[in-house]
């Protein structure tokens, strides 16, 4: 049975993954993990990013240009990579943005009452 906060998280809305990843970067440098977490306090718990959907999201991000990524120390014996918004990530975020607030108002056009 699911807590009652449990149930009012949900998975990021398919098609904005990259938008909020790209998003959250023009904050700065974060490693992988720092990423989902901000995404999640940004959102007041609401969206949650798994692993499973993250790292595949910023490895095809990686090859398209949009982040680059270095190993950082992340104490002792411990790296983590972390990950950086390129101008190209900035661009791509803007294209993003503009398409998802087109589609969002046409959806709230046709759910709101007239």
């Amino acid at each position: 049975m699911q807590s009652g906060n449990q149930s009012e998280r949900s998975d990021v809305l398919p098609g904005t993954l990259q938008m909020l990843i790209l998003k959250t970067l023009t904050r700065g440098p974060l490693h992988g993990y720092a990423i989902a977490q901000q995404i999640k306090l940004t959102s007041a718990d609401v969206l949650q990013v798994e692993e499973g959907s993250l790292y595949p999201a910023l490895q095809r991000m990686l090859l398209k240009g949009w982040v680059t990524a270095k190993w950082m120390p992340a104490g002792p014996k411990r790296r983590a990579r972390v990950y950086q918004l390129t101008p190209a990530g900035r661009k791509q975020l803007a294209d993003e943005v503009s398409g998802f607030t087109r589609v969002m108002e046409a959806t709230l056009r046709v759910i709101q009452p007239a």
